[in-house]
């Protein structure tokens, strides 16, 4: 596991071949990644111990393929020769590689139910429930000797506020998030044709709130008309009579008016036979569409002229000035849509990130002690050759060390060699040296070649 978050496996497989090179190898690896799968196979031959033959397959996966992920600098490789001797070493390691192979059955079990919800966060989660609405108002009296101007004029408040029932959510929402705008039409005969509407329209900018308040002045009855328009997420869209007739629909998203559509064609086998691209028009079909044929793929664009504004939600309310009808409240119940709560678990889960660190100080906790491990059995195997035969592994000790010498600084030739004068008997040294001199006569004629040329100038 990686972070919790990216996980992917490297599988070694060694397959063997029948060959008179017993160093030989063929290794296929299989990395799975994010539900893809990467398979590659690599061949070599003449390596001279396991431990070569590891050697080559780290850096196979250094070069070719850990490269192919960007969270391949979190992965630990360890050879499988490796752990197979730790394994005869330690009995008590199979636990860990039950471990192992439990965390990957883990890994991938995780990594489905990620995208199953990542799947399921794509498709509208709503939850019907009910919004209630309250209309009240408040009426105020004229006050012959009060001081300010107002006072001294009746006048009402209308108020619109609500709620949602039954909210388990510990944060309520407020009430105009369910609207996409809010008019309120008083009586033209009482307050003229340029004060009688009062509107409210969803902008980037809005404030949400929870109710709204309306003050006129007035002392008698006033009907109005509360016009309430929803505030559908996604949109939805009233269907043409004749569109809404056929499909039984009056109201709905695009996607499930396209969804229906095509689910009518399916039961009336309007889809053509050779073209599969085409539907043939039936009577209803032609009297919506004009036309007797029409591709599928055109229906998007067709229903644009067919897909009307949602009807607002009307309330008719009368604003009552009689003291006795003061306390009065009139409530009405809408339906409205709202994200399921499951939603908000289902990203909280993508999104945690609360043990991220704590994986991954374990997953270095676990690469350092299997480090440790084989540095341990290195000493212990260089015991044990060492117990075996002493001189044959102290001369066999000493030559390695003398390459490593060499590579370190860069000498060339082998000078305990060159300092004898067997060195320089034996055949190759006749030719050596008849190329030394034609080297030389060859690098003294460019001499005096290049000083003629300078004379004759």
């Amino acid at each position: 596991m990686v972070n919790g978050v990216n996980t992917f496996h490297i599988i070694i497989i060694r397959q063997k071949k029948r060959t008179l090179n017993m160093g030989s190898l063929v290794l296929r690896i299989k990395m799975i990644c994010d539900n893809n799968n990467v398979e590659v196979e690599i061949s070599g031959s003449g390596f001279s111990s396991i431990q070569e033959r590891e050697t080559t397959e780290i850096k196979f996966f250094q070069t070719n393929i850990l490269k192919w992920h960007p969270y391949a600098n979190n992965l630990h490789i360890v050879g499988l020769s490796q752990l197979m001797v730790i394994r005869e070493l330690v009995p008590e390691s199979q636990a860990y590689m039950d471990l192992l192979a439990f965390e990957r059955k883990l890994d991938q079990t995780i990594m489905r139910k990620r995208v199953d919800i990542q799947e399921a966060l794509k498709r509208p989660m709503k939850q019907k429930r009910k919004l209630r609405l309250y209309i009240s108002n408040t009426f105020n009296p004229a006050k012959p000797d009060a001081e300010d101007s107002e006072g001294s004029i009746a006048s009402w408040e209308l108020r619109v506020e609500g709620k949602l029932l039954d909210d388990p959510g510990k944060q309520k929402r407020k009430f105009s998030s369910f609207f996409k705008s809010l008019v309120i039409e008083l009586d033209k005969d009482l307050y003229g044709p340029d004060n009688h509407l009062v509107e409210w329209h969803r902008t980037a900018t809005s404030q949400e709130t929870d109710g709204f308040q309306v003050k006129r002045p007035g002392d008698v009855n006033v009907r109005c008309t509360l016009l309430l328009m929803l505030d559908y997420q996604p949109p939805q869209f009233k269907l043409d009579p004749r569109l809404a007739r056929l499909l039984g629909i009056h109201t709905q998203t695009r996607s499930c008016i396209i969804q229906a559509l095509w689910q009518y064609v399916k039961t009336n086998k309007l889809q053509d036979s050779h073209e599969k691209e085409y539907i043939n028009c039936d009577k209803y079909f032609q009297q919506i569409f004009d036309g007797p044929r029409l591709k599928f793929s055109e229906i998007p664009q067709r229903l644009t002229n067919l897909l009307l504004p949602p009807d607002p939600i009307v309330i008719n309310h009368v604003i009552s000035v009689d003291p006795n009808d003061q306390k009065k409240t009139a409530c009405y119940d809408i339906d409205v849509e709202v994200d399921d709560p499951l939603k908000s678990q289902m990203n909280g889960f993508l999104l945690s990130t609360a043990n991220h660190q704590e994986i991954a100080s374990l997953d270095n906790k676990i690469h350092e002690t299997i480090e440790s491990i084989n540095q341990l059995k290195i000493q212990r195997d260089f015991m044990l050759s060492f117990s075996r035969d002493p001189k044959g592994y102290i001369q066999d000790w000493i030559c390695s060390q003398n390459r490593d010498l060499k590579l370190m600084t860069d000498t060339v030739g082998n000078p305990e060699e060159e300092r004898r004068a067997e060195f320089y008997n034996q055949p190759w040294s006749q030719e050596a040296v008849s190329r030394y001199f034609y080297c030389k006569i060859q690098q003294r004629r460019q001499e005096l070649e290049q000083a003629l040329a300078m004379r004759t100038t």
